[in-house]
């Protein structure tokens, strides 16, 4: 079912464990009056962020991943965040959830510094990682239980009653108690939506939440997150190369490539400042960075994608 440990250990101590990465060099295309419109998007979208990112960069060595970036996310919003693989999307994610520490710039979530309150900014957030984070030789409420002794709810009644709640909102009550390795893929997704929200976080972080999932599996997570922003008041940040998904779905997107941030505002704001009729965002994706939409991945990223399409089903 899985390799190695599951993702969940990220929330421990991060001196149990490294995080390296390694990319190659690239090269940034920008068009100079998307500076003006970036400020512009940014200074509307500061009244009540829940996410204020300012000139974060991230380096490995003489490679910047992420370079110079400032956005905004507000309360109760749907945020995408586009680019196509290699993008730098996967790398912002981690600083915000203090998984990498930023070269240089600042970052708050929920108000709380990420280098130097980062314990705090764990406690607010929750995390969905590309990679599997349920034990298949589990049952769905064995797993809900270790996560919610893993987060510290306390007493024994509060978790029980969170995780019986959990199992109704994700309606997987009728499978408490069956093994996780025998779910289907829209069901391991929503498992781990599940476990990232027992301690029930203001902002709910995803990292190619439906990569490998068919159409009726990707709506059902969608519709399970939209329930769950509409009746908890959860912020929903994502990552995705799925332009037509992110355009159904976000309040507002930013798009990245090589590292930079070329535009932030609606899917429906993007798509009209191209001037194109009937445009849509990749079109927009082309429009605002030079580049055609391409997958960078390196050989790394494409076998642990096809590793999570497999075991997704």
């Amino acid at each position: 079912m899985r390799s190695g440990f599951p993702f969940y250990i990220c929330f421990l101590p991060l001196s149990l464990f490294e995080h390296t990465s390694r990319c190659g060099a690239r090269k940034i295309i920008c068009f100079c009056y998307n500076k003006n419109m970036l400020e512009e998007s940014l200074e509307e979208s500061k009244e009540n962020s829940l996410i204020e990112v300012s000139n974060l960069t991230k380096k490995f060595k003489d490679f910047t991943a992420v370079n110079n970036i400032s956005f905004n996310v507000k309360q109760g919003e749907i945020f995408g965040f586009l680019g196509p693989n290699g993008a730098g999307k996967s790398t912002t994610i981690k600083m915000l959830i203090t998984l990498l520490v930023p070269t240089s710039g600042k970052a708050d979530v929920d108000g709380h510094d990420i280098v130097h309150d980062s314990s705090k900014v764990r406690k607010t957030i929750g995390y969905v990682s590309q990679m599997i984070s349920v034990d298949g030789t589990l049952t769905a409420y064995e797993n809900l239980m270790l996560m919610a002794r893993l987060y510290d709810i306390t007493p024994k009644a509060e978790r029980v009653k969170r995780i019986h709640e959990t199992l109704s909102f994700l309606n997987l009550e009728d499978h408490a108690n069956s093994l996780v390795r025998t779910f289907s893929g829209g069901m391991i997704r929503k498992m781990e939506v599940g476990q990232a929200m027992l301690h029930r976080p203001k902002v709910l972080f995803l990292d190619e939440p439906t990569t490998g999932l068919d159409p009726v599996a990707q709506q059902s997570v969608w519709e399970h997150l939209f329930k769950l922003r509409d009746t908890m008041g959860t912020t929903i940040f994502f990552s995705t190369h799925n332009m037509e998904e992110a355009d159904k779905v976000s309040d507002r997107v930013a798009i990245i490539n090589e590292g930079k941030i070329a535009i932030i505002g609606t899917p429906e704001e993007i798509k009209a400042k191209t001037g194109k009729p009937n445009s849509n965002l990749e079109d927009a994706f082309i429009f605002f960075t030079g580049n055609k939409l391409q997958d960078k991945s390196n050989f790394r990223e494409i076998r642990r994608n096809r590793r999570t399409e497999q075991r997704l089903g």
